[in-house]
């Protein structure tokens, strides 16, 4: 059973980047275990359903990055650790979600189930060598030896786009296969949820379940749409690179991904608030694979968002935050 919720924590864990809105002036959240967290400019909140249908709530003062760190308040930095602050986040907020939603109540009335420290950080090491294996070393050597019996695909530029496609199509081919697992499935329901509740708050109308479910479940500042714009710019980036060498390429993909991450983010910082022309092209692929990473919530899911929400805002209100909408 321990392996099984591991394995579960793993999977989700390699979600995060997709199911987080990673802004620190927006209102935003992300899909956790039963459950949704949602985040203002200087507050979060966690919202789970427990297996005996109860919500619960974790909720904590937050200080923006380039409030804490002035050096972020710089375009290209401030992408690097504001994405760094909500990977955090949603580290947290993952593992109170899967506390609480692994917690049947067998360890005794106050003795709630807890994922282990150790449990955690073995998660996130694996995580992290499964995602630079699977988005860097994969691809590239898949397309080096392309190159090698491929002549057409010899050169540099040639293996450098070939590897961006192929990272596309695996990046793409993982998530139709999460899909098609339930638990994955429950999830993409709690990430359609909090999209639906954030685009009823945004609307300036009454946040209820009726409200939030006439809205759609894709957001421009999804980070589903994120990835797919770094993976796009890797593939720019990449091909200028002056390496041939297998080992200096990988390390270079490495050592470039802070910078590409920046870029993305500027990216789309501005499209959000540019919906039209060659901005509004940019978002929108990221909108049409949101219909693989969002899915229709029922009411019960939509009501553990605007629990998240709630919880978010009334911290927010006794702080004195400003709320800054898009």
């Amino acid at each position: 059973m321990r392996l099984r919720n591991f394995l579960r924590l793993i999977l989700h864990t390699q979600l995060l980047p997709v199911l987080e809105s990673g802004e620190e002036t927006l209102v935003g959240g992300q899909a956790v275990m039963e459950g949704v967290m949602m985040r203002a400019p200087h507050s979060y909140a966690v919202a789970v359903r427990k297996s005996n249908g109860e919500i619960v709530l974790e909720e904590a003062a937050i200080a923006r990055v380039s409030e804490k760190y002035p050096v972020f308040r710089f375009p290209l930095l401030r992408g690097m650790g504001t994405l760094a602050q909500a990977m955090w986040l949603g580290l947290r907020a993952l593992r109170f979600s899967a506390s609480a939603a692994l917690d049947d109540g067998s360890t005794g009335q106050g003795e709630p189930r807890t994922i282990p420290g150790w449990m955690l950080a073995a998660n996130l090491a694996i995580s992290l060598l499964f995602f630079l294996f699977l988005y860097k070393f994969v691809p590239l050597l898949l397309a080096t030896e392309a190159g090698r019996h491929v002549p057409a695909l010899h050169g540099r530029l040639a293996i450098n786009l070939v590897d961006g496609v192929l990272r596309i199509l695996i990046f793409l081919g993982f998530l139709g296969l999460l899909a098609s697992m339930k638990d994955i499935r429950r999830i993409f329901e709690y990430h359609g949820a909090e999209h639906k509740v954030v685009f009823n708050f945004e609307s300036g109308q009454p946040v209820t379940v009726a409200n939030a479910q006439r809205f759609v479940t894709w957001h421009p500042r999804c980070g589903t749409s994120f990835l797919l714009v770094v993976m796009v710019l890797s593939m720019l980036f990449y091909a200028l690179l002056p390496f041939d060498g297998f080992t200096a390429k990988l390390v270079s993909r490495i050592v470039l991904l802070p910078v590409i991450v920046g870029v993305s983010y500027e990216l789309i910082r501005f499209a959000a608030r540019h919906q039209h022309g060659l901005m509004r092209a940019l978002t929108l692929p990221g909108l049409w694979l949101q219909r693989i990473t969002t899915k229709p919530p029922s009411d019960e899911q939509t009501a553990v968002a605007i629990d998240a929400l709630n919880g978010a805002m009334a911290l927010e209100k006794q702080q004195g935050g400003e709320l800054v909408i898009a």
